[in-house]
């Protein structure tokens, strides 16, 4: 008998401590066992960053060029990405670091250029990392009321011009039997998101081409790694989910979310979710109990929407649980 209530003991112990660890972390549990940077996989190597001028994608500039990577930064602000490469270079090599405006909305022939000119940077050594950061900065819509041209922005940028890019990049990794996109995601790609469905509709988008990308060239040395960030707070206003809001929602820092993904893709991660709770949470019961997660998410769906149109708290306990209405 005491060996059992030992062993029960021991059990419940350790559930205790998995599930202190889940409601305290900010990503899913095959990123938070891995601690550290692969620094051997980022050093030397050149990363394309597109929506590199300000928010996530800048940081990302910034912690890769820390760890010795070689940097190509990409966003429609030529004056912005300049602002960028000089703080760099005050780090770091100069010749470490050269800017490639452009606009993913721009069509084939412009966004072929591009990839020939980012080819040809640091001695034709070639893209090894695509990382895909540009988005459209959506509005809050509901599924009906979106606009014909929010919706064909945020594709454009989203979906079109993203997948566009990899296609033509996608053959000289072929070419040298490597290469390897990181594809900045969403939560809302993996889950209904009430308020924002054409965005949330983009991210599924992304999520099913680039899965599908993998399993395609995954045997001829093509690697994807998916990021799928919840609500991500940054200094200046631009990360996901970062527009004006009321309330004290605790989001994961854009430097933290950059420091994930760095190590998500140093490591070779299929998939990672960056995220607080309750969006952590939501993010695993639709993901293995599919029919709980949808009714959880019908249940407060009206109620998102009311709070996203007066900017309160779209990510909180209290929206799940009814606890407090907007105000």
């Amino acid at each position: 008998m005491s060996m059992i209530l030992s062993l029960l003991f021991i059990s419940l112990s350790l559930l205790i401590t998995i599930l202190f660890k889940f409601a305290t972390s900010d990503g899913d549990f095959t990123l938070m066992s891995k601690k550290h940077v692969k620094r051997e996989q980022i050093e030397d190597k050149v990363f394309w960053i597109t929506g590199a001028s300000r928010g996530i994608g800048e940081i990302l500039a910034k912690q890769l060029a820390s760890l010795g990577a070689k940097l190509i930064l990409s966003a429609r602000n030529e004056a912005e990405l300049e602002r960028v490469k000089s703080q760099l270079q005050g780090k770091y090599a100069p010749g470490d670091v050269k800017i490639l405006p452009l606009d993913l909305a721009s069509g084939e022939d412009s966004l072929r250029e591009a990839v020939e000119k980012a080819e040809s940077f640091f001695s034709e050594a070639g893209v090894d990392y695509m990382i895909h950061n540009a988005a459209y900065e959506r509005p809050k819509a509901t599924a009906l009321d979106v606009t014909e041209e929010s919706l064909k922005a945020t594709f454009d940028i989203n979906v079109l011009g993203t997948l566009s890019l990899t296609r033509l990049l996608a053959p000289f990794m072929l070419k040298r039997g490597r290469g390897h996109f990181v594809v900045m995601s969403s939560a809302a790609g993996k889950v209904p998101t009430p308020g924002q469905a054409v965005y949330s509709a983009s991210k599924f988008a992304l999520n099913g081409y680039f899965q599908s990308l993998r399993s395609e060239l995954y045997q001829k040395g093509i690697k994807v790694t998916i990021v799928c960030p919840g609500p991500i707070e940054t200094s200046n206003g631009y990360g996901v989910g970062s527009s004006e809001r009321k309330g004290s929602e605790k989001r994961v820092s854009s430097e933290r979310c950059a420091e994930l993904t760095i190590i998500a893709a140093s490591h070779g991660l299929k998939e990672a979710w960056i995220s607080n709770q309750p969006v952590l949470a939501v993010m695993y019961v639709v993901q293995y109990m599919p029919t709980i997660g949808y009714w959880l998410m019908d249940k407060i769906g009206g109620k998102r929407v009311e709070v996203a149109e007066k900017k309160g708290d779209t990510y909180s306990w209290n929206l799940l649980f009814g606890k407090k209405k907007a105000t």
